[in-house]
């Protein structure tokens, strides 16, 4: 399993220690450290949605030019995601080749650990 996010982001915490205390092996990437690539992010946003993986609520999207943040398109939504990472809502957890999950709210956490 891997998980994507940020190492200081409190929802990325809230989901490793919970995967600690079941004692789930898994490997953590901090996207600003390992930026995922383009294909990889176009994976996710295809399993997902570009709705659900893109964060228009961040700081990031906030401080964007406005032309940037019209017209999305999910290319777009990808390219933006690429360029930059803190604006894929976290974490993103991929368990296996094609299970991919965003956010860690009750129903992921019990998707995750099942």
């Amino acid at each position: 399993m891997d998980i994507y996010g940020l190492k200081n982001c409190d929802t990325c915490r809230k989901a490793t220690k919970a995967l600690d205390g079941a004692h789930v092996r898994y490997a953590f990437h901090d996207v600003r450290e390992e930026t995922p690539t383009k294909a990889q992010i176009g994976r996710w946003a295809k399993a997902v949605g570009t709705d659900k993986l893109l964060n228009t609520r961040s700081t990031t999207w906030r401080n964007l030019p406005a032309s940037e943040k019209e017209n999305i398109t999910d290319k777009k939504a990808v390219d933006l995601m690429a360029d930059n990472p803190a604006l894929m809502k976290r974490p993103i957890i991929q368990k296996g080749p094609t299970q991919v999950f965003v956010g860690w709210t009750k129903d992921v956490e019990d998707a995750v650990l099942k």
